[in-house]
């Protein structure tokens, strides 16, 4: 059997494990922490069940189809195909390990004069938001709705034929990029559109979600607004831990090791091939190939870093923009407010200059953007009976442009957002807190090797999208994968769980390849 490592347990390396144990390769899975799931963490404390991941997922059928792999086992190996990577089987059913909820509105949009705005699936209720919100803007929200259609549709044609390693790929997609103006910002292709600035921050904020800047991702980002439409926004009940630890119990069912605990210290190397994993621990094995799950920055400087080819992707690394970090205050409170939906967008008092601080000029300043998610309106066992949980989620510069201490503004910025979530909606909110913590970019540095404290890697720009993120397999030693958000096609959930399947058939090629 072939033999194969994966080095992170975040959905992305989650999921490339699955795919390649499924397909009959020995896959050997290895976490530094204690638990699965990277940054999808599940803290309790005083019994609540606090959700550290993402707030919501949309990529319900990406998750359905890895449950639905066959798996092969060491005799079907050397009959696996590329095709059977994205083909349903007689596998396991999701529903059977994890229960997704339908959230409704997808988001509710906030603004500090009391004005909202609810994202959903439903088109014609859409559109009444639009007529309440910017009557004016109805026609341009209907051209930029065809637009959403058109460039989803033709985006996800391009994503099943899988990644582009070349440059005739990327020669290829230039007549579809130019059709859909894809050098133009999302900001600036909505602004053509809507002359509401509400409006204009309504349907273009979504790039901020994977850590991008609306005013220079790609309008591309507009299939993320189709994508929701599509597929629905859904919820693991007890939470993105609970989805992490059913795609572990997958992964073992179909053979899988699993070694928890066990940070890597270094990739050896023979040649321009990897050889071997060394575990801090001093375990080490041999593997005919390694995929990496961990921060990009982290395997090239850390895992590599003795080898020429993790010096050169080091210094390339360094001179990239990367996305900003994430401010983070999870909090329980005395009540229950069915009133304040799952997730919500708490914008402030400015829009674009706000960007210009958090993305240009590595400021922090008074105002914010807050994600608001209150899961146990959702999935009211995170809480006990007649208490709430909440999550608010500041975008910050990363530590690159914003050095600061944050062991000292740490307290006072979550002081803000607990104020500032009470003035709109909860007045007495300091009395009704139970318990709370915070977590800066300083722990997504110290805890995930995260560098710069990054939440998404590295950041989704016009130039950094696409071809332009790491690719799947290493360009230089040929039998070393990536995953995760900082590859192609890109970061959330929906995005690993992509890139996973693509990574997977490149893997799955190449070894059996080899044995030919």
């Amino acid at each position: 059997m072939k033999r194969v490592c994966v080095i992170g347990a975040g959905f992305g390396g989650l999921a490339l494990a699955i795919r390649s144990q499924a397909a009959g390769f020995a896959t050997t899975l290895v976490e530094a922490r204690a638990t699965p799931g990277g940054c999808a963490d599940a803290v309790v404390r005083d019994g609540f069940t606090f959700d550290t991941g993402p707030c919501v997922l949309t990529d319900r059928a990406g998750l359905e189809e890895l449950w639905a792999l066959p798996g092969h086992g060491a005799a079907g190996q050397a009959e696996f195909g590329q095709a059977e990577f994205g083909q349903a089987g007689a596998g396991n059913d999701l529903a059977a390990d994890v229960t997704l909820a339908p959230v409704g509105p997808f988001c509710r949009l906030h603004w500090p004069d009391g004005t909202s705005f609810d994202l959903s699936g439903d088109e014609a209720q859409l559109r009444g938001e639009v007529a309440r919100l910017a009557p004016a803007d109805l026609a341009g929200y209907e051209d930029f709705a065809r637009y959403c259609l058109e460039a989803n549709a033709e985006a996800r044609q391009r994503l099943a034929q899988g990644p582009r390693l070349d440059s005739a790929g990327m020669l290829r997609a230039i007549p579809s990029l130019m059709r859909h103006q894809a050098w133009r910002s999302l900001y600036g292709k909505v602004a053509s559109q809507v002359r509401s600035e509400k409006l204009r921050e309504a349907l273009s904020f979504r790039p901020m979600m994977l850590g991008g800047n609306p005013q220079s991702a790609s309008a591309l980002f507009a299939t993320l607004y189709q994508m929701e439409k599509d597929a629905g926004v859904w919820w693991p009940m007890g939470g993105m831990g609970a989805l992490a630890s059913g795609m572990t119990d997958l992964f073992q069912r179909l053979g899988g090791t699993l070694r928890l605990g066990e940070p890597v210290a270094r990739i050896h190397t023979i040649g321009n091939r990897v050889a071997e994993v060394e575990g801090a621990s001093g375990w080490r094995e041999h593997f005919d190939a390694v995929a990496s799950n961990a921060d990009l920055m982290h395997t090239y400087r850390h895992l590599l870093g003795h080898t020429q080819r993790g010096q050169q992707m080091t210094e390339r690394l360094a001179a990239r923009a990367w996305s900003p970090g994430v401010f983070s205050v999870h909090f329980a409170l005395e009540g229950s407010w069915p009133g304040i939906p799952h997730a919500m967008m708490l914008f402030g008092p400015r829009y674009r200059g706000l960007l210009d601080d958090i993305f240009t000029h590595g400021v922090l300043p008074r105002d914010m953007l807050i994600q608001l998610h209150h899961p146990s309106v959702t999935d009211p066992a995170l809480a006990p009976p007649g208490k709430s949980v909440f999550s608010a989620v500041v975008p910050v510069a990363n530590l690159g442009k914003l050095p600061i201490d944050w062991t000292v503004v740490g307290p006072l910025m979550e002081q803000r957002v607990l104020d500032e979530v009470g003035m709109r909606f909860i007045p007495d909110i300091h009395d009704r807190v139970l318990t709370r913590f915070h977590r800066t970019p300083r722990d997504l540095a110290d805890e995930l090797n995260a560098y710069r404290g990054s939440a998404y890697s590295l950041e989704p720009s016009r130039w950094q999208s696409i071809r332009g993120r790491a690719h799947n397999r290493d360009e230089a030693i040929p039998n070393l994968y990536l995953v995760g958000a900082g590859t192609q096609p890109g970061a959330g959930i929906g995005g690993v769980l992509a890139g996973a399947k693509h990574t997977a058939a490149l893997l799955a090629a190449d070894l059996r390849a080899a044995t030919l």
